[in-house]
């Protein structure tokens, strides 16, 4: 027992300067008509659905446009949000107040994929290095949303309470 646990310590000592190693950066694109762009005129339609309704409502805090953009019967499965068009608009009211909307979505976007009625958003999330509090690390955050009669139906991200 004592040599495989040896062995196993030795093995972590070699590897161990492979996991410590930084990852690569995580970097946005700048150019958004791109990301929307799509060969499929309906895949296109549920990008810019998604996209607007991040910029005019999530990031513009107009909690009016909601009822353009959600369905009223929108299913949320991040623990923290409420499900249901009036509670999104109920919590995000005490939070967020209107302001100019922007042309495009200020967060940084990495990528906007789409597949059937499936919208995922990408964007850099800049974090403590649990490790080092002076120092950040980028990683990836994704939203993903379910377009249904024209609107959003269903939402996901990787959110914890």
């Amino acid at each position: 027992m004592k040599i495989a646990c040896r062995h196993l310590l030795l093995i972590a000592s070699f590897c161990f300067p492979l996991w410590a190693q930084a990852q690569l950066p995580v970097l946005a694109n700048a150019n958004h008509e791109a990301l929307l762009a799509s060969p499929d005129p309906q895949l296109a339609a549920n990008k810019r659905l998604v996209y607007d309704f991040w910029r005019e409502v999530f990031e513009g805090g107009h909690m009016e446009l909601a009822d353009k953009y959600l369905a009223e019967s929108y299913m949320q499965h991040n623990p923290q949000v409420p499900t249901g068009r009036a509670a999104f608009v109920e919590l995000f009211s005490k939070f967020v107040k209107p302001k100019a909307i922007e042309a495009k979505i200020k967060a940084l976007l990495v990528a906007i994929s789409a597949d059937g009625n499936l919208v995922i958003l990408s964007f850099v999330k800049e974090v403590k290095d649990p490790q080092d509090s002076s120092k950040k690390y980028t990683t990836t955050w994704f939203d993903m949303f379910r377009i249904e009669n024209g609107k959003i139906a269903e939402h996901w991200d990787p959110a914890l309470k």
